[in-house]
């Protein structure tokens, strides 16, 4: 419709703002309660309202005092029918009435504001059925103003009523809270809102296109005020009517059917299409930030439909975003589009704080193609696994242990990679390996899982513990937390003979005498009893603990080196090398992969 050139244009969010719950959008669960509560005549006196952003609340607060003080010629009764206007309601809906109070939190927070409000709630209404004090943000109120309308709260006069309206609700306090009801706006519907804006539209006459509408509904994000506003920009911008290219350009949004074609090139690993199409974007007008984060919302449009079929029929999508994120949800494998939501969400901080947005948005794709073409942990396990089954005898070999080294210890591997092979993806499959193929032949983890294990720590020895073997004596200096004399009889002592109160033991070069001595005290003082320590007169023959250990070691990373699955991965990853192999009595062979040092060019 035409406006006088002399009449102030009203912009569309204060023009069509709803004037009583028939129109307000979006709130129904709130209007039935406050329905309910007004024909059963349960009208609380305080209620504050909480949401986001133009959702309505302040709307909400005047269609209240609306309803509180409706009046019209069959007398005052409170009602939530106002499609009839009453005596003050064009006051009220105008901010006029004198029985109305407004107030700003925000610029009146003080103690002495509020003491305004309680000097005057002593006075009955001028002309009103009800005294209506309306308080907008009102989380912004200091600690004193709020205890100083806690009493007039709780126990105001019958003619007064409050209403709060807050977008931080967790910011008023609870003894505010216990006082009121409370009602949560929610944020509009994507179709309720399409089909809101719609209505205003034809009644305005301007034409519009589907997707223009979605792509405000979008930007809008919920809200009633953030839709129309954009919607008047909109129309502005498009010179009378509203097009998805005009809306586009507005936003500085890519071309949705653009983006998706963009997606598709990145997680198809084609560098140069992708990048080729970002520049075009950003020659169109396209902010590299934003394009990123299309990017990124569109792979949680993927990701929601992959794990909810039914979110491909929300009203706001596009018909591309729809049937194409139908089908890329069942191409893409879901650690894609995690991973491409990480690498995408890094990328757009980086993007904001990069001096070249574009560069920092095109190294972004890189980073994300490179990494979409690689294969999962799995897939590489199932195909190193493979090729060993395939090219390796049914028995694995067994490694060969040194004659004193006792029985099959197990072995946990470490295999150092070079970085430019991506170690993660063989790292993050490290169960799976050695559920696969057995390291160094030890036993199955899920052998180690299922066997009774002992370890030195769990030996919990009593106050006069009782000592059988040279093995025991090791575990109680172990639980007893005796680190000198625990290393002294494995790396200093080979035993000779052992019986209850009397052991044989040789010294290995280098060790202290006054060991023996400190031993045999520590017996008395462990078992309760005293014991005989000698020193053998025979040279030391055989191994010690310690050293009987290394030995293992050595034989296990000698067998390790020939496994099948270990020389897959050598193979596969050119530069990896065995750097680590831990022996363990009792504990199942654990790989570990970690990345080799990159050498640095002199240049």
């Amino acid at each position: 419709m035409a406006e006088s050139q002399t009449t102030p244009y009203l912009v569309l969010a204060r023009k069509y703002r709803p004037r009583d719950f028939s129109t307000l959008v979006g709130q129904d669960a709130m209007v039935q309660t406050l329905g309910n509560a007004f024909a059963q005549n349960r009208i609380h006196h305080a209620f504050i309202m909480t949401g986001v952003r133009g959702v309505g609340k302040t709307t909400t607060a005047r269609i209240l005092a609306r309803a509180f003080n409706y009046e019209d010629e069959n007398g005052r009764r409170p009602t939530l029918d106002l499609e009839k206007e009453g005596m003050h309601c064009r006051a009220i809906i105008e901010g006029r009435h004198v029985d109305v109070i407004e107030m700003d939190a925000a610029s009146n927070t003080g103690i002495n504001d509020i003491r305004e409000i309680i000097d005057s709630v002593k006075y009955g209404p001028a002309s009103a059925p009800y005294k209506v004090y309306v308080i907008d943000e009102v989380h912004m109120l200091s600690t004193a103003a709020f205890n100083g309308l806690l009493k007039t709260l709780e126990e105001p006069p019958p003619y007064v009523k409050f209403i709060f309206a807050t977008t931080e609700i967790r910011k008023v306090p609870v003894t505010i809270l216990s006082r009121c009801q409370r009602f949560d706006l929610r944020r509009i519907p994507a179709d309720i809102m399409t089909a809101y804006l719609e209505k205003i539209l034809g009644q305005e006459g301007i034409g519009f296109e589907p997707d223009a509408l979605a792509m405000i509904v979008r930007a809008g994000e919920g809200s009633a005020r953030d839709s129309l506003s954009l919607l008047d920009q909109a129309i502005a911008h498009g010179g009378g009517s509203v097009s998805a290219a005009t809306v586009k350009t507005m936003l500085g949004l890519g071309d949705r059917a653009r983006i998706i074609d963009l997606f598709e090139d990145v997680m198809g690993g084609r560098v140069a299409e992708a990048l080729t199409a970002l520049r075009e974007l950003y020659d169109l007008g396209a902010d590299p930030q934003t394009m990123l984060a299309d990017l990124a919302e569109f792979t949680h449009l993927v990701t929601r439909i992959k794990v909810v079929p039914a979110a491909a029929d929300d009203a706001s999508l596009t018909p591309d975003e729809r049937s194409r994120g139908r089908d890329l949800a069942q191409r893409l494998p879901m650690r894609a589009l995690t991973r491409a939501w990480q690498i995408l969400f890094k990328g757009n901080e980086e993007t904001g704080r990069a001096g070249n947005a574009l560069q920092a948005a095109e190294m972004t794709l890189i980073r994300l193609a490179y990494a979409a073409d690689l294969p999962s942990p799995d897939e590489v396990i199932s195909k190193l696994s493979g090729q060993v089954l395939a090219n390796a005898p049914l028995t694995p070999p067994t490694p060969r242990l040194p004659p004193n080294g006792g029985g099959g210890g197990a072995t946990a591997l470490r295999v150092e990679a070079p970085m430019s092979a991506q170690p993660q993806a063989v790292a993050s499959a490290q169960p799976q390996a050695v559920a696969t193929q057995a390291i160094a032949s030890a036993q199955p983890q899920a052998m180690a899982e299922t066997a009774p294990v002992t370890r030195p720590q769990a030996v919990v020895a009593p106050a006069l513990a009782t000592v059988a073997t040279y093995k025991d004596l090791i575990a109680l200096a172990t639980a007893k937390r005796d680190v000198l004399v625990k290393l002294a009889l494995e790396s200093q002592m080979r035993p000779i003979s052992f019986e209850q109160g009397r052991i044989e033991v040789a010294l290995a070069d280098g060790a202290d005498p006054g060991m023996i001595a400190t031993l045999s005290a520590r017996l008395q003082t462990w078992t309760g009893q005293r014991w005989l320590v000698m020193v053998s007169t025979k040279p030391p023959e055989g191994l010690t603990i310690r050293q009987e250990r290394e030995q293992r070691k050595e034989a296990a990373t000698a067998a390790a080196h020939e496994d099948p699955l270990v020389k897959a991965i050598l193979e596969t990853f050119p530069g990896a090398k065995v750097v680590n192999v831990s022996v363990r009595d009792d504990e199942a062979a654990i790989p570990e992969i970690a990345p080799a040092p990159i050498e640095e060019d002199d240049e």
